[in-house]
């Protein structure tokens, strides 16, 4: 980055405080903690791989051998990814993944490497991993997005796999909600779709992956933000990355992970833009009580942050100043 792009993007930073209030006031200054939310930080030229949920810690390691073995941060993102997509134990994503109200496992996933190169895959049945469906459509044609049969056709091509992705297990949890048939989407751990993973290599460039099954018993066709670049994942390798989990139609609605990225842009922490748009994401709707939203985010310098909008959102982290953990979010909203 240029010293004058520096300069603008700490000048852009400051205005935007004076402008816009006392959040970004108090964080550039280092005296005042009131409103400012705390980032982490890694040491200079060190990898940094970060990852949303208790899977997360798996996907990390796979992610981080990689890193440390001097591997950029795309492969390290697919590795990390196809790990959760595997383990039919991880009933959110991947095989083992709940289906839809009429049993059939839908996947989405998305994958953005540092050119800002993108792929990304929705709505695919029969393919056990399609963060690599989605790595094969950014690399091998001219699109962005491929779904349904179309994104099936084009895996096995590539020389990719069926395989049965509804469990003896998944399938017995169908059954027993066919006995009701209600769709009431649920905050936290229930609701827990996604893994989205984000990756700075020893290089210090930036790539990102997010993969699903979706939320479970979904109308059959139904896709939410994980597979939507600028919704589900985004980054730019000068600025930073983010991703989201939760109920995609609220992160849809304000392209939540674009956002976070632009409010780094213009000089916020990875925690404060998280802490921003998920606030968006509150004053949109009404109705919050059984909506979970939550965004982490990991800047060029590799600082790291994340927020959400109930409790009970927790990321992996994986760097050499304090291995592989598991670390709590902040929230809007508290327990009551």
């Amino acid at each position: 980055m240029s010293k004058d792009r520096r300069d603008f993007l700490k000048l852009s930073a400051l205005g935007m405080g004076a402008v816009g209030g006392t959040v970004l006031t108090s964080c550039l200054n280092e005296t005042s903690t009131d409103t400012c939310v705390e980032d982490k930080k890694r040491a200079k030229g060190k990898p940094v791989v970060l990852s949303t949920w208790n899977h997360g810690i798996p996907a990390n390691e796979a992610a981080w051998n990689l890193l440390k073995a001097g591997k950029g941060s795309l492969d390290a993102i697919e590795a990390g990814a196809r790990v959760v997509e595997s383990d039919p134990k991880v009933r959110t994503v991947g095989k083992g993944g709940y289906p839809d109200r009429e049993g059939k496992v839908t996947l989405d996933a998305c994958i953005m490497a540092p050119d800002s190169g993108c792929g990304s895959v929705a709505f695919l049945q029969e393919i056990e991993n399609p963060i690599s469906v989605a790595r094969k459509v950014m690399e091998e044609t001219p699109h962005v997005m491929m779904v349904g049969e179309g994104a099936l056709q084009f895996a096995l091509e590539q020389g990719f796999e069926k395989t049965n992705l509804l469990t003896e297990e998944a399938k017995k949890d169908w059954q027993d909600w066919l006995r009701t048939s209600e769709y009431k989407p649920k905050i936290n751990i229930e609701n827990h779709d996604t893994i989205g993973l984000l990756a700075i290599d020893a290089e210090g460039n930036l790539s990102g992956g997010c993969t699903t099954s979706g939320a479970a018993w979904k109308l059959h066709g139904r896709v939410g933000d994980s597979p939507i670049i600028g919704a589900g994942l985004f980054l730019d390798n000068e600025v930073g990355a983010a991703c989201a989990t939760g109920l995609g139609e609220a992160v849809v609605r304000v392209a939540g992970s674009a956002m976070v990225v632009e409010m780094m842009r213009m000089g916020m922490s990875p925690s404060e833009a998280c802490k921003q748009v998920v606030q968006r994401i509150y004053d949109k709707h009404r109705d919050v009580k059984d909506l979970q939203v939550g965004f982490i985010a990991l800047d060029k310098a590799g600082n790291y942050g994340g927020y959400s909008l109930h409790p009970g959102f927790n990321y992996a982290i994986c760097n050499d100043s304090g291995g592989n953990r598991m670390e709590d979010a902040k929230s809007i909203l508290t327990k009551k």
